[in-house]
């Protein structure tokens, strides 16, 4: 398979498509790949490509992917109608003019890709499952936020009607109903959500044949194809835990469009959010998408039903990031999705080894190792990455082996605190984001801050075993249930103080350096303050002054996760997990044992490197002016 020529294989992956289609065209039942077996409910007629009549009208359109070209697959296997009449109104019966929405993707494109559809089905993207178990669980509706939910099933409980009105936007299931590009309002889509691309010409034409009430036919069209930008993926991932905007640098503010008139290093979004300019990732400032790491094995997903995102995602920095050498895998193995990335994409390093990721071995296929060094295509302009390995300080030594790499390498994270959600029946302006209808009565969301600073530590203790994680402020918030259920306001108000696993999606080459683990406030999950080590008594020992008041709830700063070294949420709930806690106590303690001696010693001196190997050697060998610290 190796000797093929790029060309030929495309003429056998043209040929083979067309078959599909002409074959897709009957009215038949279609078993695919994951024996997933789909019907369409329209009746089609037996009609060559170059015969159906919608070219007639639309000879003339161009701007179409190889593998979608009409010329091949005609203009009925996606739009369906009927393309053996010639009468404008017959041949548009049953015809979608928006195809690849859920609702009527079996007919479309899941005729050719029943396997790609079966698992985006099951998606993430598509269920929200973790969203609906996470809020089910905090307003009391479930005993554990690990339950599976597909949000099109949601119902008008207190916490569904919180979802109706605040988050059951962002899903693959919401369907695109107007015609036009991919940008920062859109929501859902299906299978075009992620593969439909404007031109310039194509969006001009769109903008004319609107403009003349539909009688300038478009001449370009839009693009279905593999070319998936950050533009996709912004619309939803700008929420949330704003990882889009992470990644491109930019910090959500309370501010409005006016108070930045005139200002630098401030964007203002589609939907009027106010962003300021903050460090962008490094690979965004490297040219790279996201789908250069999040291939499509994890967008589109496996088929199978995950709770949440992190068990979705399968990829690790180590697996570009290699410790000593990649794991790969010849492309003569590389499994059928893959090859059809590979192909697409006019890749040429078939005499070339392929990096896998480690966890569950799937290919990243525009890497490959030529001799002793990897390297990545990137996706959006064919630039070419050296994959750097891990560096011989990176996770070595005892003291870092079960530190996440974005723990350390993480620039800056989002923190939002003293959220306020109350139900206001009599809201005129509601508008269900499910049913996409306007509604009387709504949840409003009242928040008190954005904040940035370098995310806290959390601890994932799984099968997989124990890792230090990123952790941000999921939900600090008061719910005034009473509110909902009998028009009572402040009469049943829960309180919440919870943290979140976060791979915040800010990364940079260097790190954060030992201080600002080991005697940072927010760290530690004191939130922020002024943390001290006072030696003046001749006995060490830490003091903390928060900057924020105590919450009347719990008696913790606003901003806080735990109590300073007290049990002050220990043993409540306290994460949107149930694998994932802040630090204990006894962590707390030896982070800041080490945050003691940082108080003299820089982070490169001679002891404190020794002491990543050894600490306990260190302790027993102390320096007669060294003060640890007494803390109860």
């Amino acid at each position: 398979m190796r000797q093929n020529s790029l060309s030929t294989i495309k003429k056998i992956a043209i040929a083979s498509v067309i078959a599909i289609s002409l074959v897709s065209l009957l009215y038949i039942k279609y078993q695919g790949v994951d024996e997933i077996e789909t019907e369409t409910t329209t009746e089609y007629v037996d009609i060559s490509p170059a015969k159906e009549s919608c070219l007639q009208c639309h000879s003339d359109s161009k701007g179409f992917s190889d593998y979608h070209n009409p010329q091949f697959i005609g203009c009925v296997s996606c739009h369906l109608g009927n393309g053996a009449e010639t009468d404008k109104i017959k041949s548009h019966q049953g015809m979608v003019l928006i195809p690849g929405n859920l609702s009527n993707a079996t007919e479309t494109c899941g005729k050719c890709h029943p396997s790609e559809l079966s698992k985006v089905e099951a998606s993430l993207m598509t269920t929200n499952s973790g969203i609906v178990a996470v809020d089910k669980y905090i307003f009391g509706e479930a005993e554990t936020p690990n339950d599976h939910y597909h949000i099109q099933d949601i119902k008008s409980t207190p916490s569904e009607k919180h979802l109706r009105d605040l988050c059951a936007n962002c899903h693959l299931g919401a369907e695109k109903t107007e015609l036009g590009e991919i940008t920062s309002l859109s929501r859902g889509g299906g299978c075009i959500a992620c593969h439909l691309n404007y031109s310039d010409e194509a969006h001009s034409d769109l903008n004319d044949y609107l403009f003349t009430n539909k009688k300038n036919l478009p001449k370009i069209h839009p693009s279905t194809d593999i070319f998936v930008n950050d533009q996709h993926c912004f619309g939803c991932h700008s929420r949330s835990s704003r990882i889009s905007t992470n990644y491109e640098g930019w910090q959500e503010t309370l501010l409005d469009e006016e108070e930045i008139k005139n200002k630098e290093n401030y964007r203002v979004l589609e939907d009027l959010r106010v962003y300021a300019k903050k460090e962008a990732d490094v690979h965004h400032t490297n040219n790279m998408l996201c789908v250069d790491c999040h291939s499509s094995h994890e967008v589109m997903g496996t088929g199978k039903l995950y709770t949440h995102e992190e068990q979705a995602v399968t990829l690790q920095c180590s697996d570009c990031h290699y410790k000593e050498k990649p794991l790969t895998i010849p492309y003569d193995s590389l499994d059928k999705e893959s090859l059809l990335v590979y192909m697409h994409r006019n890749y040429s390093h078939a005499d070339k080894l392929i990096l896998i990721a480690e966890k569950d071995r799937h290919p990243l296929v525009n890497t490959y190792v030529e001799g002793d060094q990897a390297f990545l295509i990137g996706k959006k302009d064919g630039q070419l990455h050296e994959l750097k390995p891990r560096s011989n300080s990176c996770s070595r030594d005892n003291a870092h082996k079960e530190l996440a790499c974005a723990t350390c390498h993480s620039s800056w994270t989002n923190k939002c605190i003293g959220c306020h959600n109350v139900f206001d029946k009599n809201d005129p302006n509601g508008f269900d984001l499910l049913d996409k209808k306007e509604v009387t009565g709504q949840w409003v969301e009242h928040v008190a801050e954005f904040l940035t600073s370098y995310p806290s530590l959390g601890v994932r203790e799984s099968s997989e075993g124990k890792k230090y994680e990123p952790a941000i402020p999921g939900m600090i918030m008061t719910i005034d249930k009473g509110s909902f259920e009998n028009n009572r306001k402040g009469e049943d108000v829960v309180f919440h103080r919870l943290y979140a696993p976060n791979s915040p999606h800010t990364t940079t080459k260097a790190v954060r350096d030992c201080k600002s683990c080991h005697s940072n406030p927010e760290a530690l999950g004191y939130g922020n303050g002024k943390l001290t080590y006072d030696t003046s008594t001749g006995s060490g020992q830490w003091k903390f002054s928060p900057e924020y008041a105590k919450n009347p709830n719990d008696g913790l700063p606003e901003d806080a996760w735990v109590g300073f070294l007290n049990m002050k949420n220990q043993n409540e709930i306290n994460t949107t997990r149930t694998d994932f806690r802040p630090l204990s106590i006894k962590e707390q303690k030896q982070m800041l044992l080490v945050g003691a001696c940082l108080q003299c010693h820089s982070d490169t001196s001679q002891v404190m490197q020794e002491s990543m190997d050894n600490f306990q050697f260190i302790l027993k060998n102390l320096d007669s002016q060294c003060i640890l610290p007494h803390n109860p």
